[in-house]
């Protein structure tokens, strides 16, 4: 049969255009079907396993298109979700279901998100590319099954709105300083700071009694605090009465409090998370949604829930706007960014913890556009900045106030005096204070400069990256003429770095800057736990982000346990851990080296550690002479795991850096340099026409992704046993670095 006679005759009108699928047309295969699949080989297929086949009998009226590659499953887990039947050895397309050859058995109907989640139980599928702590994966398991009812539309206002109940859930339990006079807590606090602000002028807003829980934030906390106080007066002006309100705990303004929480989410954090899977992980498959599993994964972050929700604070406001600033640098629009991370400062000032890595990615742009357009930009951004904080600041400046007035928000916003540490966090203050006691025989100058000159050191490795990629990709004059006229519409090709610089410069902060909290272990969660969010759950990334969320929230249990929050703290643990299918102890079948890791090694020590201390902390009680070993232990088994997530970031940095060009003065011509981040080398080049981020196909976690790629398909060879291929790749090692640091040499030399 000629292969045009598959085609309709010219003569004809062409009434079907739409393409038809395998199912149904079991008339149009010859009886003497192969039996290796059911499905006929194509007209345009000369494979020799359909040589010596009886052509199928085509209907001139139908068009039989190839499926195109972009809509076949890549895997069989895929296709066990829609329980299809396994790729024909023959097509690349499964066999048809109403094929009398076809072995598997009928589709059964799942009426329900619960019958889903027994039959996957039944069936659960493990092979070297998916582990069985991935097939538990709850989330993926409820965004799959709303896809399946042609529910796509309902997933986000769904998961919104159960994270709404977990937080109003959290919010009728006990909470910071509950029924403790005479100062009480965190809540009273932030209570305290709208009466103050709704009956004061500014002027007194941090002079007015300071030992009764004086404003010690930026002016944008007391603006909000200004407005829930205003309204919260409407409502019952005795929760905000000067003086004679204080320690109130009635149930209408605990439940007024605990709604201006949920009311700011919504204003701030989760349309920042929302535009985060949009702009960042955009380039996500459709068909899989990964975008929805990633905004699960965020909205129910175990450690901000018990802050916020339980605790009570308002940290999702500062962590929002710093969100958005994010999202408008990935789309280019750095002065709306600039203006998003000032907000974040003047809400909180420990999104001061940022401010090198944001600072010097923007220095970076400025000198990857060159010295015209990179100028202009500097000037911009630093007049949008200033004139931003000048707004902020701007009832205590001339002529509003004295020009001394701006002293009192500063000196209560950095209080050196009350010393290096107060309470036991898991730094490195507190955790060498074990043994240094560097009270002792150090005065509190020494320790302040010592603290900065160590937080500076902690930085600057991801300082130095981003300037370097700077200059590595900077236009030179010659190119910079071609450019558009709109400077924010260029996008730089190192962005992938600015996840990885945040997370370094937040973690030295939180590990040696001065006057450190616990709950300031949320600045460092963000990056990690946005990288988590587009991370595989076979890749490095994912592997230390759910280690420090987890070991996070494990820190701040003396702080949970004292407010009474310890069904809580179980509950979020389980609920997100569930959420993101990790389960700490249960481990992939893999070769005696692959248990043997680094990586599974310090993960199960640290578990079984926490979990010990708890069932002491539960059955002994502390003597006389150590009340404090309890806390003490825990900051002991949480700084190493921060420590490490620290140089982990520093790793990560650099070899995020070195896939975008390596450490010459331009970017490398390797042709897989540009596949390892998504993006390829032509999109990345200075020289190209650059797009989005999003059209570039670059993504937060792109380099974990492509390393757990790599991983999965070594560890799927049939080529040679797992043994060997472990014990060759441990002996490449040396010759690996010999030629890089060869490379290095050649390059600098």
């Amino acid at each position: 049969m000629d292969e045009l006679s598959a085609l309709p005759p010219e003569g004809r009108k062409k009434t079907h255009r739409i393409r038809t699928s395998s199912v149904g047309l079991r008339s149009a295969y010859a009886p003497s079907a192969s039996p290796v699949s059911a499905r006929a080989g194509s007209p345009f297929r000369t494979s020799a396993s359909t040589s010596a086949v009886a052509r199928p009998i085509l209907d001139p009226l139908q068009i039989h298109a190839p499926t195109p590659q972009r809509h076949l499953l890549d895997t069989s887990a895929s296709q066990h979700w829609l329980h299809t039947p396994p790729h024909s050895p023959v097509s690349s397309r499964c066999a048809s279901p109403a094929s009398t050859t076809a072995s598997h058995r009928p589709r059964k109907h799942i009426s329900s998100f619960s019958t889903l989640f027994e039959h996957e139980h039944e069936n659960d599928f493990v092979g070297p590319q998916r582990s069985k702590t991935h097939v538990e994966d709850m989330g993926r398991r409820w965004v799959r099954w709303m896809h399946k009812r042609n529910l796509r539309a309902w997933v986000v206002p769904a998961a919104v709105c159960a994270a709404v109940l977990v937080k109003a859930a959290l919010g009728l339990g006990s909470y910071s300083g509950k029924g403790t006079p005479p100062m009480y807590g965190d809540y009273e606090a932030q209570r305290h700071w709208m009466e103050l602000t709704l009956h004061l002028p500014f002027r007194q807003w941090y002079t007015y009694d300071l030992q009764y829980w004086g404003l010690d934030y930026p002016p944008l906390t007391a603006y909000v605090s200004w407005l829930c106080g205003v309204i919260g007066s409407w409502i019952e002006p005795s929760w905000f009465a000067l003086d004679t309100s204080r320690g109130i705990e009635t149930q209408g303004s605990k439940v007024f409090m605990r709604m201006s929480v949920i009311a700011l989410d919504f204003l701030f954090y989760i349309p920042a998370l929302i535009m985060f899977v949009g702009t960042w992980q955009g380039t996500r498959s459709k068909r899989t949604q990964r975008q929805h599993v990633a905004l699960l994964t965020l909205l129910f972050q175990p450690a901000l829930l018990l802050v916020d929700s339980g605790h009570f604070q308002y940290n999702s406001v500062m962590l929002g706007l710093t969100i958005l600033a994010l999202n408008f640098f990935a789309t280019g629009r750095d002065l709306l960014g600039a203006v998003c991370f000032v907000l974040s400062l003047g809400f909180k000032q420990m999104a001061l913890y940022y401010a090198p890595a944001i600072g010097t990615y923007l220095l970076a742009k400025c000198i990857f556009l060159g010295p015209t357009k990179g100028t202009t930009l500097f000037i911009h951004l630093a007049s949008v900045s200033v004139a931003t904080f000048l707004l902020l600041f701007l009832p205590f400046l001339p002529p509003f106030a004295p020009i001394a007035t701006i002293l009192d928000p500063i000196t209560r916003m950095f209080p050196f005096a009350r010393g290096l540490f107060e309470d036991k966090v898991a730094n490195f203050w507190c955790a060498s204070n074990v043994v240094l006691k560097w009270k002792n025989w150090a005065s509190p100058a020494s320790l302040i400069r010592l603290s900065t000159a160590m937080t500076a050191l902690g930085f600057l490795p991801s300082v130095f990256v981003l300037l370097q990629a700077g200059f590595k990709f900077r236009i030179q004059p010659s190119n910079e003429s071609q450019k558009s006229s709109a400077t924010e519409t260029i996008h730089t090709p190192f962005l992938p770095l600015l996840p990885y610089a945040l997370l370094n410069s937040s973690m030295s902060f939180f590990l040696f800057s001065f006057q450190v909290h616990e709950k300031t272990i949320l600045l460092p969660l963000l990056p990690i736990t946005l990288l988590l969010s587009g991370a595989h759950s076979y890749s490095s990334v994912y592997s230390w982000a759910v280690l420090a969320n987890n070991v996070a929230v494990f820190s701040m249990w003396p702080l949970l346990k004292r407010d009474g929050l310890g069904m809580q703290y179980i509950g979020t643990l389980l609920l997100w851990n569930r959420l993101v299918g990790h389960n700490p102890f249960q481990t992939p079948k893999r070769t005696f080296i692959h248990i043997l890791s680094a990586k599974l090694l310090i993960t199960q020590v640290v578990y079984t550690a926490a979990i010990s201390l708890h069932l002491l902390e539960m059955f002994i009680m502390p003597s006389a002479r150590y009340p404090d070993i309890y806390p003490v232990l825990n900051v002991l088994i949480s700084t190493p795991v921060f420590a490490l997530t620290w140089l982990w970031s520093i790793k990560k940095g650099m070899e995020v850096a070195w896939a975008l060009g390596g450490p010459g003065p331009g970017p490398t011509p390797k042709a897989d340099t540009g596949r390892r981040l998504s993006v390829s080398s032509d999109k990345m080049s200075p020289e190209g026409a650059p797009g989005s981020f999003r059209q570039t196909g670059g993504r937060v976690a792109s380099l974990g992704d492509a390393q757990a790629r790599r991983k999965t398909l070594t560890e799927s060879s049939p080529t040679s046993s797992e043994v060997e291929k472990d014990l060759k790749v441990w002996a490449s090692w040396p010759k690996v670095w010999y030629e890089n640091l060869m490379l290095v040499r050649a390059i600098y030399v």
